[in-house]
């Protein structure tokens, strides 16, 4: 029988909390990060942009335990916190002067009993919910690949660069210090064993017809290499009916 969750906004302190607590363990104690808002002795991964986020998480049906989280910023929202999280790792001028409704994604994670399976179609459903509720057209948010040699993760980061490369009027650029991802030429590069070290949350989104922005941000504070995914929402509905009919995305 399949599992049953409920998937909700956070709406009280005790639901962020909860979140912040799921937070902690991945991106603190599996993923060695750390920030100076992290709450060490309480356990709980935060920062100055939480209270302006919208918090979608995801509980077994009957618990109150949150094994999932997602943390979106809407336009209005994003004016209030005075800049997108993203901001600090990306040129964002591109997004911002495309005329299009954002929506900046971060911080998405799953408890380690839970990865692989349902839990996870379950939060990208009410994301497509949320979607169509605020009219957004473009999605982008920073996604990690683990650890900071960016030499150990030149092949991802060259195939990333050299068939998923963001439109030149969407193609934000990472800040100082700029990572350049064309690593290796793109003839000698073996794209099967490539797309096999991506993470399988950014493999999802170019399954959606996401795409990058140009070059990667090394993040020493969560212990990640960053890159910039950006989504049309208009070719994610295409793609996402396409793999949902069981056809070739």
């Amino acid at each position: 029988m399949a599992e049953e969750f409920t998937v909700k906004l956070a709406e009280t302190a005790q639901e962020l909390q909860a979140a912040q607590r799921l937070r902690y363990e991945v991106f603190v104690e599996e993923l060695g990060g750390d920030g100076a808002l992290v709450d060490h002795m309480a356990r709980l991964e935060k920062d100055r942009f939480d209270p302006f986020y919208d918090h979608m998480i995801i509980m077994p049906a009957g618990s109150a335990q949150v094994v999932g989280v997602y943390r979106m910023l809407p336009p209005n929202a994003a004016r209030a916190a005075g800049e997108y999280y993203s901001e600090a790792e990306y040129d964002l001028e591109p997004l911002r002067t495309s005329g299009r409704r954002l929506l900046e994604l971060g911080r998405s994670c799953l408890h380690r009993d839970y990865r692989g399976g349902a839990a996870m179609h379950h939060l990208w459903a009410a994301l497509a919910r949320y979607i169509v509720e605020h009219r957004i057209e473009l999605l982008f948010g920073v996604a990690s690949f683990v650890g900071t040699d960016t030499k150990a993760l030149a092949a991802p980061l060259s195939l990333l660069h050299h068939r998923h490369l963001a439109p030149a009027d969407l193609r934000v650029r990472a800040r100082a210090p700029f990572v350049a991802m064309d690593i290796i030429n793109e003839q000698q590069l073996d794209r099967r064993a490539a797309m096999l070290e991506i993470p399988s949350l950014i493999k999802a989104y170019l399954r959606l017809g996401g795409c990058v922005g140009e070059g990667a941000f090394v993040d020493h504070r969560f212990n990640t290499t960053d890159v910039c995914l950006i989504m049309d929402t208009r070719q994610m509905s295409m793609r996402q009916s396409r793999i949902y009919a069981g056809a070739q995305a």
